[in-house]
């Protein structure tokens, strides 16, 4: 993967987070609520439902420590797994 962040979009992120054992919770307007459980505790983080292909940023939020802790490298090993 080159050094940016893949354009994907909410659907496959969503798919690709259960697939990586995170449960859907809440669906609400603006998105979909996930989480998850660690030896440290939950892990709640939403995927916004209003656009196709996720921004950057949203994403580079979505897999930073504060919310999945899956960064760069875990999106990589999710696409190469389940991708």
């Amino acid at each position: 993967m080159a050094e940016g962040l893949p354009a994907i979009s909410r659907v496959d992120l969503i798919h690709l987070l259960e697939q990586d054992g995170w449960k859907i919770g809440r669906k609400a307007t603006h998105g979909v609520s996930l989480s998850k459980a660690y030896p440290s505790g939950v892990r709640v983080t939403v995927v916004p439902t209003r656009t196709r292909s996720l921004p950057t940023g949203t994403l580079r939020a979505i897999l930073s420590v504060k919310q999945t802790g899956l960064g760069r490298r875990g999106l990589q090993r999710l696409l190469e797994t389940y991708g």
